[in-house]
């Protein structure tokens, strides 16, 4: 199952502003929360009143949280990795280990006795999933989440992220990545350039940061790095379907109300049969068969212009087209509406046989 989540630093809000911040994403089906123990200096007795009030309101919600750790923490707060009640105590469904063990450490955690979940760290990279395994972990009680990276440029480039990610996928390993919130400015470090894993997100648009991480079928949840996004950000992420890639567009004024039912209400897929020029969805023309689409807009074709061919075009009448390539227009085809530019990045994700989908935006 894919989730959404918000994370929150206790240590760096009030709890009444994370109890109010984690209600209003319950209300948008978030699921799951991340905080973060790395950067909290509190005595114990602090961490376990913050942090119990505000896990226990997360769960009340029905939302799963995971609190990051490291071995100086498990130091810091006289925990052993052979008894983690006190992750239990304070509520928390699970631990994400920022920094690991040897192997064995973490493969013993996966038997603990309180059902805690162990997440691993997948941006590490090296061997340390297949390490962890080879000491016969239990694999029902692992996740893996990536980092973040709150300083510019530091981010995870796009093909270690998918090496790494892909070992977690191939074991059966539920995934985790986060993208960032260009209205929230919380974290859990003083240096605030935006919070994502992946460093090409930094400026995209929250919507197109979690439509491409879907994409790529190698991450199940994805978690808002930073507190606290705004509703209208967390809205528009519940609005997407974590399964099925949908693509902004902007409908041409003059586009006819067939053509934009087209669009906006069928069930669209990319033909097996690709093509280098053109994503086809082929079900319009068969549907609406005999329809005359006349010919209204017939400028030159660019990437990411959307196309509903005319009737000049004999039984290819009624096809919607996504322009990947830049095309002359023989006169015949429509062009009726535009992907937006930050999801023109998209593109190269619907594969053959694909189901994509369009929303319209101002």
């Amino acid at each position: 199952m894919r989730r959404l989540g918000i994370s929150v630093y206790p240590n760096h809000s009030s709890v009444e502003e994370i109890k109010e911040y984690m209600t209003l994403a319950a209300n948008y089906q978030f699921k799951r929360v991340f905080t973060c123990l790395l950067s909290v200096e509190e005595g114990k007795e602090k961490i376990v009143q913050d942090f119990t009030e505000t896990i226990a309101h997360a769960k009340s919600l029905g939302m799963e949280v995971v609190a990051d750790v490291s071995p100086k923490v498990f130091g810091e707060l006289e925990i052993s990795y052979d008894d983690l009640s006190f992750f239990k105590e304070i509520g928390a469904d699970g631990i994400r280990l920022d920094l690991g063990f040897t192997g064995s450490e973490e493969s013993i955690m996966t038997f603990n006795p309180q059902d805690l979940m162990i997440e691993l760290n997948i941006s590490s990279g090296t061997r340390y999933l297949e390490n962890i395994l080879s000491y016969q972990a239990n694999p029902d009680k692992l996740l893996g989440c990536h980092n973040f990276y709150p300083h510019r440029y530091t981010g995870l480039s796009y093909e270690h992220f998918i090496e790494t990610t892909k070992m977690y996928k191939e074991n059966g390993i539920h995934t985790a990545a986060f993208v960032n919130s260009p209205s929230a400015s919380i974290g859990p470090w003083p240096v605030e350039e935006g919070l994502c894993t992946l460093e090409m997100h930094r400026e995209w648009p929250i919507t197109t940061q979690a439509k491409h991480l879907w994409a790529t079928d190698l991450i199940d949840d994805v978690i808002i790095a930073n507190a606290f996004a705004s509703e209208e950000e967390l809205k528009a992420l519940s609005n997407i379907n974590p399964y099925k890639l949908t693509l902004d567009c902007v409908i041409g004024d003059k586009t006819p109300e067939l053509e934009r039912k087209i669009i906006l209400e069928e069930f669209h897929f990319n033909r097996g049969d690709v093509s280098d020029y053109v994503v086809r969805s082929t079900q319009s023309r068969v549907k609406y068969k005999g329809h005359n689409f006349e010919p209204f807009n017939t400028a030159d074709m660019t990437t990411g212009d959307i196309i509903v061919e005319t009737s000049l075009y004999a039984h290819y009448a009624g096809e919607l087209q996504i322009a990947l390539l830049p095309m002359e227009n023989s006169g015949k085809t429509n062009v009726v509406g535009k992907i937006t530019e930050s999801d023109q990045v998209l593109l190269p994700y619907l594969r053959p046989w694909q189901k994509f989908a369009f929303n319209e935006v101002d």
